[in-house]
């Protein structure tokens, strides 16, 4: 038996130095999408589970004339919702962080706001 480990966890501060601006970036763009809709919250969450079976980020992948992405794969096909806030908040974080943030990244932490955005309007 092997008795090696491999330090593989996720870490909160990962981006602190090539990205400083990037939880508030993101909880801005969140807090605007569920002011102007809570429900859409939800669908941030949900589209982030959808693209969980891989965590790549390629359910924001757009059709090509070869390629069928998954926001029209049968399953996800008039189901999930929100590309169009994670498309906004990607564009303003590529504004400030060039080339540093992927978007399977940008979609957990906006899943993760939009969770704290609707827990804080409803409770404080």
């Amino acid at each position: 038996m092997s008795s090696s480990s491999i330090d593989a966890q996720l870490s909160p501060s990962y981006y602190a130095s090539t990205c400083p601006l990037l939880v508030l970036i993101v909880r801005q763009g969140m807090r605007q999408a569920v002011r102007k809709e809570t429900r859409m919250a939800a669908s941030i969450l949900r589209l982030f589970f959808h693209d969980c079976f891989g965590c790549d980020g390629s359910i924001l992948l757009d059709d090509t004339a070869n390629f069928t992405g998954e926001q029209n794969a049968f399953p996800n096909r008039n189901s999930v919702r929100g590309m169009d806030v994670i498309d906004d908040i990607k564009t303003r974080v590529e504004r400030v962080c060039s080339n540093t943030v992927s978007c399977a990244d940008i979609l957990a932490l906006a899943a993760r706001e939009g969770v704290l955005s609707v827990y804080i309007y409803k409770y404080f």
